[in-house]
């Protein structure tokens, strides 16, 4: 009976952990570049009473032998990186990634960060950041009297300084891709990390290495559907609802157990 009790706790707390991963999600419907994430689960040991194909008798085996399961965990969280829908800003300094692929940022501390957001403005230096001000990698520097900025989809970034100027180039925007992309490690602020799961990046021109195109003007945004989410949540609930109900049968047995005379 205390098995029973231990082993739908178990049940509670994975089914707890995937409420969480889903609130998550719904918390980033809105935030760009945003990758959604589930929960993965396995089995946890077995108690074992009888070997499968254990000896039953005179040349007989037992065809399925006895094991009791102790439960469940969270394996893995999995992030999803499909790709989210484009939003419209016009702005010149946003850029989306159409297709696989991360930008490169410094972070203050000196790490190389990658992300998904494109949305970059300028510092009081005219380098392009992002919105923590995080220096977007090759380092490009847009000088104060530019009257335009233009970024072609394989990331030649070209500026205008005259109405009768020709434009001029002054950077090139690559992209970085990895082997295992779900590897990456989350740090926040739409921030990931290399890891020893995620591979070497491997950086390349947009729209070469199976990297995708650059977009000017618009913002990919969050690859979250709401409406299954909910259905995640609703399914997350009932199963969490199962669990307790298995805690207080239980319960009710040691009770009855007790109630012995």
């Amino acid at each position: 009976m205390l098995k029973a009790l231990n082993t739908a706790a178990t049940g509670l707390q994975a089914q707890q952990e995937s409420m969480e991963v889903i609130s998550n999600n719904l918390a980033n419907s809105s935030t760009a570049g945003f990758k959604k994430s589930r929960a993965e689960f396995e089995d946890l040991m077995y108690q074992t009473v009888k070997e499968p194909g254990a000896a039953s008798g005179l040349n007989a085996v037992s065809p399925t032998g006895v094991q009791t399961g102790m439960g469940v965990r969270t394996a893995a969280v999995q992030k999803d990186f499909s790709n989210g829908g484009a939003m419209i800003t016009k702005n010149a300094l946003d850029i989306q990634i159409e297709g696989t692929g991360f930008f490169q940022v410094l972070t203050p501390d000196g790490q190389v960060a990658y992300t998904r957001d494109g949305a970059f403005r300028r510092d009081t230096q005219g380098r392009m950041v992002d919105k923590n001000g995080n220096v977007l990698q090759p380092e490009i520097v847009i000088p104060a009297d530019s009257m335009g900025v233009e970024i072609a989809q394989d990331g030649a970034v070209r500026i205008i300084q005259g109405p009768n100027s020709v434009p001029q180039q002054i950077g090139q925007i690559d992209v970085v891709n990895f082997v295992n992309p779900a590897g990456l490690k989350s740090i926040g602020r739409n921030l990931l990390l290399q890891t020893g799961a995620s591979g070497q990046p491997l950086t390349s021109r947009p729209g070469l290495q199976g990297t995708g195109l650059l977009a000017q003007g618009q913002l990919e945004g969050s690859n979250v559907n709401i409406a299954e989410e909910m259905v995640n949540m609703i399914t997350a609930q009932r199963f969490y609802e199962t669990n307790s109900k298995a805690v207080q049968a239980a319960d009710q047995m040691l009770q009855s157990v007790n109630n012995l005379r």
